[in-house]
């Protein structure tokens, strides 16, 4: 690490602790040459996860739009708040372990988690979000939709 008082290039570390839950290391570090003390930061560089859309555009995932999605789907029902944010925990990590070659996953595949685990959790839920999500053009569509799901009960 280069002294940023000197410039030199040697230097010893006098101390180190962990920061941020393990996501950082703070050193504290002290140049051989000219004895001034210095701060260094070690972060984890992270390739960001990344959604493909529909459409084939690519955007970085965000936890908070299946929590909307998960939110507007269970809406006036009496499911616990901690049932939904077990629910959009469970999705994240089956999407990060899906993703986890790539650091990608498809809309498609989060969709389905997400219908999976509201079928266990909510029918009514999991059929809102459903329809939504398949974006029924019918009744048609709506009513076999309800009836797969009374078939997987």
């Amino acid at each position: 690490m280069r002294c940023p008082h000197c410039g030199n290039f040697d230097d010893k570390v006098i101390d180190s602790r962990t920061l941020a839950h393990g996501e950082a290391i703070r050193r504290r570090r002290e140049c051989t040459n000219c004895g001034f003390r210095f701060t260094s930061y070690e972060r984890i560089e992270d390739k960001p996860f990344m959604v493909i859309k529909r459409e084939g555009r690519r955007e970085p995932f965000d936890r908070k739009k299946i929590e909307r999605g998960v939110q507007r789907a269970l809406e006036k029902r009496q499911v616990s708040q901690m049932d939904i944010e077990n629910l959009i925990n469970e999705v994240e990590d089956s999407a990060a372990t899906v993703g986890k070659i790539n650091h990608e996953i498809d809309t498609a595949i989060i969709g389905n988690l997400v219908l999976e685990k509201l079928s266990a959790l909510d029918k009514v839920a999991y059929i809102r979000f459903a329809s939504v999500y398949r974006h029924f053009e019918n009744v048609e569509e709506f009513v076999r939709e309800i009836q797969h799901l009374g078939g997987n009960s």
